[in-house]
């Protein structure tokens, strides 16, 4: 059984799609949460959902950009000071960036997709794990992607950093497991978020709904993941009941990851 009473969890992206759907299940299960990402107003808005759900629920928020180390570290010192601890850690944060072949692709806007989804989880990761090695403790999770895992074409700032994601979690789970600290990644696929709507429209443009259908028609399942399917494979690895589950990821895309 998930128990999160008296389990604190810090959550980057915590204002939208997947980080909002982590953090209603981990609220639904106790836990206390730490709620980061730049835009205030979102934040706001999932601590509105969360206490509407469950009106015992403890939730802060804070606002700051994961690509700015100093902010990373003022996020996870905010969770020590309000909590003491910090017992899981969605290091979820990340952007898909525009999509164009590699030779047209934009040199800042890699650089951009890099920062975020790579640098970003990197620093978060690196001082989160400061506070779990003393500890003695704590399990993280960190957003990858199928484009993490295979080749997706026409987003090459995405693939790169994914792929970096997927290296990072697999080199520090083997070096942390020691300390009694879990680092796992998930690869999503095709999960109806506000990233993937607008991929949709980058590719189709108002007739997104129509693209979509036809993207998720070769999936064994024949549709889009759920946020909330994926805030459940969240909780549960960083739940006491994954402990020995390390180093590892996990896709969640319906089995298109496995499909010849």
């Amino acid at each position: 059984m998930i128990d999160y009473q008296d389990k604190v969890v810090l959550i980057t992206g915590g204002g939208s799609g997947l980080g909002r759907a982590a953090a209603n299940s981990i609220a639904a299960q106790g836990g206390k949460l730490v709620l980061v990402d730049m835009n205030k107003e979102s934040l706001e808005t999932s601590k509105n959902e969360i206490l509407a759900d469950f009106k015992d629920a403890s939730v802060k928020i804070f606002e700051a950009n994961v690509t700015d180390e100093e902010q990373v570290k003022n996020y996870v010192q905010f969770t020590l000071d309000t909590f003491g601890k910090i017992d899981g850690f969605f290091n979820n944060a990340g952007i898909e960036g525009k999509q164009n072949l590699t030779e047209n692709y934009g040199s800042d806007e890699f650089e951009k997709v890099i920062s975020i989804n790579l640098n970003g989880v990197f620093y978060g990761m690196k001082h989160v794990l400061k506070v779990m090695k003393e500890q003695g403790h704590g399990s993280i999770v960190n957003t990858a992607s199928v484009g993490g895992i295979r080749g997706i074409g026409n987003q090459s700032g995405y693939a790169a950093s994914k792929h970096g994601v997927v290296g990072m979690t697999r080199n520090s789970g083997i070096e942390y497991g020691e300390f009694g600290i879990s680092i796992n990644a998930i690869a999503p696929g095709a999960i109806m978020t506000p990233m993937v709507e607008g991929s949709l429209k980058q590719i189709a443009g108002d007739d997104w709904e129509a693209a979509g259908k036809e993207f998720v028609s070769v999936n064994p399942m024949k549709r889009f993941g759920k946020p909330e399917e994926v805030g459940n494979l969240v909780a549960f690895l960083l739940s006491d009941a994954a402990k020995f589950i390390n180093a590892t990821v996990i896709p969640i895309d319906g089995g298109q990851s496995y499909k010849y």
